[in-house]
């Protein structure tokens, strides 16, 4: 998988373990050099299945490299890879020599190709575009080679400009006219001033680009080198930088310490582009959205620090702060330009759209409950803190309350997250039992159990799930089908990544170190299986009832990944199939049956195959005509497709009791949960698991372990 080098994208599953290596000494004053005699030591010893490091990783490491740097191949010539080239297969020496070179090469080299670019560009929008010419850009880059001219350079770039700048065009000569058809007396702008807006719209991003890039540092672009060496390994072994490695922590907890405010970073000027609510910023009522912060000053400093022009990751770095501490902002405000002084506490922040959140459905006169679990969530430091399993809980126990006669959990696009929470959550549905087998390479497996014979809900329980249902969501969702407690509606197959994680900090391993924070390293240590035997490596979870959704036919699965671990199998743990329900197969049947005479489904599948068939082009024209009709025949399909949003379900949906007393003080949270509703109103999958929880009859005489709502164990 090629990752954007600076927004990571993280999927994984988080098990709260160290490991333990022999210990070894790390002195190299050079701290690039340190870190990757560092991190490929911790490979070597730690990884499930660790890598030769030889000529063919090292050829690896080279293309997957300059593929993270120059994409599109709109910097590097080819005369530059053939310099490159000497290196192909000596950065596996490198690496054990603790050499730089080649990366010392090409970080320079693209540095100078960039502010090339940047003159190149610039040139190209100065003049208008012809869009009457018979061109094409092909954006099959895989298959495009490097150029060997500036004439050839400036072409690639004259036709990647061209093309965006057709696109803004098209869409602004299509808002003119939908203008002119509401007022007759609106007077249509030229088609000389349409062309400059658009090349002007074009200037604009790429500026927007090149801001993002200036603030970019030779250890950001230092990483992508270490990433593309650890990604060889498997496809979720990753290296985080110091600031990477805090993202990080935010996204697995829900929670940081700071002033609740969302910022980003536009030409010079730091802007708040949300206001997180319940935070301090929040609270203060002087704070809000397109506020520009100016200055920053600790209540330590007599003096605040200008953050105009500094690195967003600089500025959040002074914004952010331990709970109780003060900050004071200069800010100039959005509606009136003036500029104010704000002091906030710091606090800690829940980022609210982290958590699971519930709401409860009447349907037939019955009570259903749906939980929404965006991630499994937890804190690193302290497991007894807020974490999924916690919220799962205190969910199911509230929807109890309210009558709640049958549940359905949805899984859709949840990532992952903390192992601990998967066994948990799964033994708040059955008796006893194990959950999950986990197997280190040449050791014997541990089976992860639920010993707790307290059953939270002994009711009908859905699953849903889809294909980007990766890691803790499969074993959850394995674990239910195995005892065939939950019906898995949803995708074919989920994601198919059953390899374990720990994240090691890279600091333990030094002593009396001042080479500042070396981060951290998510390496793979383990593999997991169901308790069937089965892995869910890159096979996943294949759903009870399948049903096709918009990415049905997109490449996104472990299968799809560079360098994924491989499918394999070990002897089942011992379990007992839950005997709570009666007609468990005949609800499976009877939701196929349903499925496959919905009309919304057909059309969500047609729609699927479509958007597939759009992304496999890579030839575009680069002449308005050409372009035109190409839209207005998207567009005319695209139209065919308008009843899936349109979709809407006769099911309403409420929140709990304890929420609506906060819609009183939070509107923010109240408009999100009104938005969620809505979303849930149209949403064709939760409707059938509606359905499928009404099918499922209950086996009553063997309901004899419950819990109440004060979590006592009671007997029917």
């Amino acid at each position: 998988m090629k990752r954007n080098f600076k927004i990571l994208a993280v999927v994984l599953l988080m098990a709260a373990a160290s490991c333990s290596f022999t210990t070894k000494n790390f002195d190299d004053p050079n701290k690039d050099k340190l870190l990757i005699d560092l991190i490929t030591y911790v490979l070597n010893q730690g990884h499930y299945d660790a890598k030769d490091i030889n000529d063919n990783f090292s050829a690896n490491v080279y293309e997957d490299y300059l593929e993270n740097l120059d994409p599109s191949k709109r910097f590097f010539y080819e005369k530059d890879i053939e310099e490159f080239d000497a290196y192909k297969e000596k950065i596996d020496d490198e690496i054990k020599n603790k050499n730089i070179e080649f990366f010392n090469l090409t970080y320079n080299r693209l540095g100078k190709r960039m502010e090339e670019a940047r003159s190149l560009y610039k040139e190209i929008l100065s003049e208008p575009f012809d869009f009457t010419e018979n061109e094409k850009i092909v954006t099959d880059y895989d298959n495009v080679d490097y150029v060997s001219s500036k004439e050839e350079m400036r072409q690639r770039w004259k036709e990647q400009l061209k093309f965006n700048t057709l696109i803004t065009y098209h869409d602004l000569k299509q808002d003119e006219k939908t203008k002119k058809e509401e007022d007759s007396s609106y007077t249509m702008k030229t088609d000389v001033e349409l062309e400059k807006e658009a090349r002007e719209t074009t200037l604009s991003n790429i500026n927007r680009y090149y801001d993002f890039t200036d603030d970019l540092e030779r250890e950001d672009y230092f990483t992508v080198y270490i990433n593309s060496i650890v990604e060889e390994f498997d496809p979720h072994t990753f290296y985080f930088a110091p600031q990477d490695k805090d993202r990080f922590d935010i996204a697995m907890s829900g929670k940081l310490e700071g002033i609740g405010a969302r910022l980003v970073k536009d030409s010079d000027n730091i802007t708040i582009t949300e206001v997180i609510s319940g935070g301090p910023a929040w609270r203060s009522e002087e704070i809000t959205e397109g506020d520009v912060i100016l200055k920053v000053k600790q209540e330590d400093e007599e003096e605040a620090v200008s953050i105009v022009g500094m690195r967003l990751d600089d500025a959040v770095d002074l914004i952010k702060g331990p709970k109780d501490t003060k900050v004071t902002l200069t800010v100039r405000k959005k509606v009136m330009g003036n500029i104010e002084e704000v002091t906030l506490t710091r606090d800690v922040i829940e980022i609210e759209e982290t958590y699971a959140k519930a709401s409860m459905v009447k349907k037939d006169g019955r009570n259903y409950g749906v939980i929404n679990l965006p991630k499994f969530y937890f804190d690193m430091t302290d497991y007894n803190e807020r974490n999924a399993a916690s919220d799962i809980k205190e969910d199911i126990i509230r929807l109890k309350k309210e009558g709640m006669e049958g549940l359905v959990l949805d899984l859709r696009n949840n990532g992952g997250g903390s192992l601990k929470t998967v066994v948990d959550i799964a033994g708040m549905f059955i008796e006893e039992g194990p959950i999950v087998q986990v197997k280190s390479n040449g050791q014997r497996k541990e089976v992860l159990k639920d010993e707790d014979p307290q059953v939270l809900w002994d009711g009908p329980l859905v699953i849903l799930v889809n294909e980007l249902s990766a890691s803790a969501s499969e074993i959850l969702a394995a674990a239910m089908q195995d005892y065939k407690r939950a019906i898995i509606i949803g995708s074919k197959q989920t994601y198919g990544k059953g390899t374990v994680q720990n994240v090691i900090d890279l600091n333990r391993w030094l002593r009396n170190n001042d080479m500042g924070d070396m981060g951290a390293l998510k390496i793979t240590t383990q593999k997991f299986y169901r308790v069937n035997g089965g892995s869910t490596q890159l096979e996943g979870v294949k759903s009870d009832v399948v049903v096709p959704d918009r990415y049905s036919f997109v490449d996104i699965g472990e299968k799809d990944q560079e360098n994924p671990l491989p499918w394999d199998k070990i002897d089942a743990a011992k379990y007992d199939i839950w005997n709570g329900y009666v007609g468990y197969d005949e609800a499976i049947q009877a939701s196929k049956d349903r499925m496959s005479q919905n009309e919304q489904l057909r059309l969500i599948e047609e729609n699927a195959k479509w958007v597939k068939s759009q992304s496999e082009e890579s030839s575009y024209p680069l002449s308005y005509s050409e372009y035109a009709e190409a839209a207005e025949k998207d567009r005319e399909m695209a139209k065919q497709f308008d009843a899936i949003k349109d979709y809407k379900t006769d099911l309403t949906y409420k929140s709990l009791p304890y929420e609506e007393e906060l819609f009183v003080t939070d509107t923010v949270l109240k408009e999100k949960r009104e938005r969620w509703h809505e979303s849930l109103s149209k949403d064709v999958y939760i409707e059938e698991a509606i359905n499928v929880l009404a099918d499922m009859k209950m086996n009553n005489i063997t309901r004899n372990k419950v819990a109440d709502v004060d979590g006592k164990k009671v007997k029917n």
